[in-house]
């Protein structure tokens, strides 16, 4: 009996290991907007506003100075986060609300965590994730969303077509400016500051308590005193690699 059970047991961990060696491989895309064929350049500045509350550093800051910005929302953070919604809206020339899902799950059809967070792990429940995150919008009277950015930024290749087919262009970056907004103020400036024509850069405006806030409003105005020009994802053309705007 004994003998039986680790047979049994060397069966199921060979199953799992095969399993997980043919998951496709992820990827993480990239994505820039046309140069500007004149002028300092235009960069597009993406916010994701995963979970938690609002980094009113930065809200502040783009609302003051005038910089238009993407914001990628979940279904949590439009619950929690009603005055920061408000705030956006009667800024209709700053602010576009686009898709973050309606949970924060990664949006890869097999099961395996990516930074931590278990991914939808089936084609039905990332379908689901993705719809949420539109219906989630839709219920605040918002726009019908044109982009998605999943959890993490990661994709399967097969979730990346299932979400082209649901009409939706997959918003990748070419600057990580917060590093999931775990790095610090200085960091995070330095890399937002680097930014050149035709960059999308990533940051969060959900961790109101993280040095990285303070380090995007830094960069962002370091950006604004080269005279580059700010812009969103909807008011220029996005180029994105591994079939995610084409």
């Amino acid at each position: 009996m004994r003998l039986l059970q680790k047979n049994l047991c060397m069966i199921a961990m060979s199953l799992a290991m095969a399993s997980a060696g043919h998951a496709a491989p992820l990827v993480e895309p990239t994505l820039h907007i046309r140069p500007q064929a004149s002028g300092a350049g235009r960069v597009a500045l993406t916010l994701d506003a995963c979970g938690g509350q609002t980094d009113s550093r930065i809200l502040s800051a783009l609302v003051d100075n005038k910089i238009p910005a993407t914001i990628f929302v979940t279904g949590i953070w439009l619950k929690r986060n009603a005055a920061a919604v408000e705030i956006m809206r009667a800024h209709p020339d700053l602010f576009e609300l686009e898709n973050h899902g309606g949970h924060h799950i990664p949006a890869v059809d097999t099961p395996r965590k990516i930074y931590g967070i278990r991914s939808a792990g089936s084609p039905d429940a990332g379908l689901a994730e993705v719809e949420s995150g539109a219906a989630a919008l839709a219920g605040t009277g918002e726009p019908a969303p044109k982009w998605f950015r999943g959890a993490t930024a990661e994709y399967s290749p097969s979730a990346i077509a299932m979400i082209r087919k649901l009409g939706f262009k997959v918003a990748g970056f070419s600057i990580n400016g917060d590093g999931g907004s775990l790095l610090g103020a200085k960091e995070t400036a330095r890399r937002i500051a680097a930014a050149k024509d035709g960059d999308v850069i990533i940051s969060h405006i959900n961790q109101p308590t993280h040095a990285a806030g303070e380090g995007v409003v830094q960069g962002l105005l370091a950006l604004k005193a080269k005279g580059l020009t700010f812009v969103r994802l909807d008011d220029a053309e996005g180029m994105g690699n591994n079939g995610t705007t084409e």
